[in-house]
């Protein structure tokens, strides 16, 4: 599906490379995310989707975001249309809910280009990728809740540059969760590196504390999810993270057959 043009009070964007636009003179980017203008600078390059980087709030007092609007998600054979956006939201929703921050503020609005996921931009060096991350220990806890995150949601697409290291933060981010929470089996990433690392205690509890929740027709997680994603994929989800509270490592690239993404970067 091609891009919808831009509405005529905005000057057609062109394909860029972002420059950062810090949150630091920022109180609250997610504020600034929910009600500011979303002014569009320019697409992002190689984006399977029509993605726009975007100023919100102004160049000097606010923050940059990445805006998916769901007019222009091409047609996928085995996600509905017009959901991608609302599963990087529920993405965000859960790593929120389980504590682990892998995922930047995330949320679905409306903008120039029609409604969409509107994600902050995390200022980092795009040479930082995961197999450049993977070499240094240091990063392997975070990424070993990666890997637990991305089995949870059954990730079909996670790519090398979807792995940032946050320039302000020092901290790993992940990003593109568009195609997640299919009840069918799809799982694609390139982080299995860390197969037969330990699983820590605390993961397998924030894990048994979700999948709780997700059982539960009362709570508030399941009902914000059920907004979002079918009832059937917040069961299924439920019933994965039930799955992996019992799981004493992670696991190892399966012997009969590949699930990585293409390209792996």
């Amino acid at each position: 599906m091609p891009a919808p043009s831009p509405e005529p009070d905005h000057a057609p964007p062109g394909e860029v490379v972002p420059a950062a636009i810090t949150p630091e003179h920022a109180e609250d980017p997610e504020s600034l995310l929910a009600s500011a203008e979303l002014v569009p600078v320019g697409y992002l390059a190689n984006a399977s989707n029509s993605t726009l980087y975007c100023e919100v709030g102004g160049a000097d007092s606010g923050v940059a975001a990445v805006y998916k609007p769901l007019a222009g998600e091409r047609p996928l054979w085995d996600f509905p249309s017009g959901t991608l956006g609302r599963r990087e939201v529920a993405a965000r929703v859960v790593s929120e809910f389980l504590g682990w921050s892998l995922v930047p503020p995330t949320m679905l609005r409306d903008g120039p280009l029609g409604e969409g996921s509107v994600q902050l931009f995390v200022p980092h060096d795009p040479r930082l990728h995961y197999f450049v991350l993977v070499e240094e220990r240091r990063y392997h806890p975070e990424l070993a809740l990666m890997v637990l995150f991305d089995l949870l949601i059954n990730n079909t697409d996670r790519k090398g540059s979807h792995v940032l290291l946050g320039e302000e933060d020092g901290r790993l981010h992940g990003i593109d969760h568009g195609v997640t929470f299919h009840p069918q089996p799809k799982l694609r990433t390139v982080i299995w590196d860390l197969g037969g690392r330990r699983v820590e205690a605390g993961a397998r509890a924030d894990l048994t504390r979700l999948a709780e929740a997700l059982g539960s027709d009362g709570s508030a997680v399941r009902a914000e999810l059920c907004e979002l994603l079918s009832e059937r994929e917040v069961d299924v989800t439920g019933a994965r993270g039930e799955a992996l509270c019992t799981i004493k490592a992670l696991p190892k690239v399966p012997e009969d057959h590949r699930p990585y993404p293409w390209p792996p970067l």
